[in-house]
């Protein structure tokens, strides 16, 4: 990460961030050792209001090093309604998922969970370095489950649907949870029209507010 003339310590955590291997050298469950080498993924920042919180990078993440540099971030970037140059943009959006590393695929060819390392590792301390955050955008059912923690329901649909609830909570940043923007998730969003008709309007308004 360009430092772009963030402050020290986000820098620092940057770096850290970067050079963490533990999935690989002190895996949370003895033998789970990632498959191959790590590549930690995150943009932090210390003057962006937004912090888009994700689930962990795909292949095509892994490999180009950029977050949702993919079909899922074109259908974000359509969500926010921002060009993929403001979505790059470190004074408009942090973007940090709850694993920093491609987690490789299940048997059945979909992505792993994010690693379990990671969040107990990093998490608080990444959200203590950026107090600036105003909106967190919680992407998925672990990043709800760590932003929101006992106020998320059962299912990610119902976390998704009582989104004003959690927009209008008095501690801490605003969180707007979000489906996974997966290509596997169109079903979800042609079953449940309210999300492009309720959530979107509302989200690009903020967005828009935000960073201004």
């Amino acid at each position: 990460m360009d430092d772009g003339g963030h402050s020290g310590d986000i820098v620092a955590l940057h770096a850290a961030i970067a050079a963490c291997r533990i999935c690989r050298d002190a895996p949370a469950r003895a033998g789970d050792v990632l498959p191959h080498e790590p590549r930690p993924v995150a943009i932090l920042s210390d003057r962006a209001r937004i912090l888009i919180a994700g689930q962990a990078p795909g292949l095509r993440v892994h490999e180009s090093g950029l977050p949702f540099n993919d079909a899922s971030g074109d259908r974000l970037r359509n969500w926010l309604d921002v060009t993929r140059e403001a979505f790059y943009t470190p004074e408009k959006f942090a973007i940090v998922p709850m694993g920093f590393c491609f987690p490789g695929y299940d048997a059945h060819g979909s992505d792993l969970p994010p690693r379990r390392e990671c969040a107990p590792l990093w998490r608080a301390r990444v959200m203590a370095a950026m107090p600036q955050i105003e909106l967190v955008l919680a992407i998925g059912q672990y990043a709800q489950g760590w932003h929101l923690g006992a106020a998320r329901a059962a299912s990610m649909t119902e976390t998704v649907r009582d989104w004003r609830r959690h927009l209008g909570r008095n501690e801490g940043p605003a969180v707007l949870p979000l489906p996974h923007p997966s290509w596997r998730n169109t079903g979800w969003l042609k079953r449940n029209p309210w999300f492009e008709q309720e959530v979107l309007p509302e989200l690009r308004n903020r967005v828009k507010t935000l960073t201004a």
